[in-house]
């Protein structure tokens, strides 16, 4: 079963930075075909964010192109992501999320295990 532990959120003023992190377990990072961050805002559905596959390729929502960097560190079993320039609207609940499937870098349905989520709350 993979075990995934989310940290870094907080408050944070617009034009402001924070870093999240998730925490993969152990054994697992090679055997999950891709890592995603997904963030849920209060009354919307789910969405896919950034994700990076175990060859390290990425892919970006538009919103956040330019704004944020997916990153992963395999020695540590971490993924980060980097959220710069942030917007009120980038508030919302952030989770980390891991796939088997082949179409993890572009589709949020195909995500099997997930964290339990960090807030990030920007402020105009």
């Amino acid at each position: 079963q993979v075990r995934l532990v989310e940290s870094g959120g907080g408050s944070v003023q617009a034009g402001g930075s924070l870093r999240l992190s998730c925490e993969v377990s152990p054994g697992y990072m090679f055997s999950v075909t891709a890592v995603g961050w997904h963030r849920q805002a209060l009354g919307k559905q789910r969405e896919l964010v950034a994700a990076i596959s175990s060859g390290g390729r990425t892919n970006y929502a538009d919103s956040v192109k330019g704004r944020f960097t997916i990153a992963r560190d395999n020695a540590k079993n971490m993924v980060y992501l980097q959220m710069n320039s942030l917007k009120p609207e980038d508030t919302a609940v952030y989770h980390c999320g891991a796939t088997g499937s082949s179409q993890g870098l572009s589709y949020r349905m195909v995500y099997q295990y997930w964290g339990q989520g960090t807030q990030v709350t920007v402020s105009s």
